[in-house]
């Protein structure tokens, strides 16, 4: 073995024993960074075909390839497809959690890698990676985006252009928590806008907008409308983890 090559294993040795690697989801001792423990990872689900082709929620059975949800065919979205990894409960919870109130920023590649798994066929057609923005003032208080600590890593793991400057959000809107479902596209109509400067960067690109949670879609169809009239040839949705259709509390008091 060659010294630079033993070095490398001491140096990963020490890694490991001064920083054994920890639970994504508890912090419980495991033998990979980036993993979850036996009982964490039972209590993850991943989403998983057969799903709507179109909103990306999944069928208790198999209904053929093209057949589409209730949800997709009474209320057509503005972007073409919305894959997410994981559902939102549980562990997957205490993950988004982490990331967007507890600044685990160290969390968002591990969980982009599922996102890009959950997403690969979204990915392969697209050309640039937009992460649903924070406004200024929130950006300032919160110091980071999640969405964009998610689409930094999705872009890199899926090989594309990362345009963190491509939407802006325009004005400041109220958390959602708490919201019904009308009230959150209120609360998001009007609040993102394609910046002048950025709109060559729009124009006839397929583009795959990213945010850390789907629950009922209004934030990201706000987004990709506005990118749709800005030029974009397609908009396509990814998401680490999606609250479905069911699931959805107006009164969920949790934030999100």
């Amino acid at each position: 073995m060659r010294v630079s090559q033993m070095t490398g294993v001491m140096t990963g040795w020490m890694q490991r024993v001064l920083f054994p690697p920890v639970c994504l989801g508890c912090s419980n001792l495991v033998t990979e960074p980036g993993t979850l423990c036996p009982s964490c990872w039972s209590r993850l689900r991943f989403l998983e075909r057969p799903w709507c082709p179109v909103m990306g929620t999944p069928f208790s059975i198999d209904l053929g390839e093209n057949m589409l949800s209730a949800e997709a065919i009474a209320d057509p979205p503005p972007f073409a497809r919305a894959r997410s990894a994981v559902v939102y409960q549980g562990v997957a919870r205490n993950l988004v959690q982490g990331l967007k109130f507890r600044d685990r920023t160290d969390l968002a590649p591990w969980m982009a890698r599922w996102m890009v798994r959950a997403g690969v066929e979204l990915l392969s057609e697209s050309d640039l990676v937009v992460p649903v923005p924070l406004h200024r003032a929130r950006f300032l208080s919160r110091r980071f985006n999640q969405s964009a600590e998610l689409a930094r890593a999705v872009a890199k793991f899926g090989g594309l252009d990362y345009a963190p400057e491509a939407l802006v959000r325009a004005r400041r809107t109220r958390q959602q928590v708490g919201l019904a479902a009308r009230e959150r596209q209120a609360n998001v109509r009007g609040a993102f806008r394609v910046p002048e400067i950025s709109a060559p960067k729009i124009k006839s690109r397929r583009i795959v907008l990213v945010d850390d949670v789907y629950t009922t879609g209004a934030t990201v169809a706000a987004a990709s409308r506005v990118l749709k009239r800005a030029g974009a040839h397609q908009v396509d949705v990814l998401t680490f983890a999606r609250v479905l259709p069911g699931d959805f509390r107006a009164d969920e008091q949790d934030p999100i």
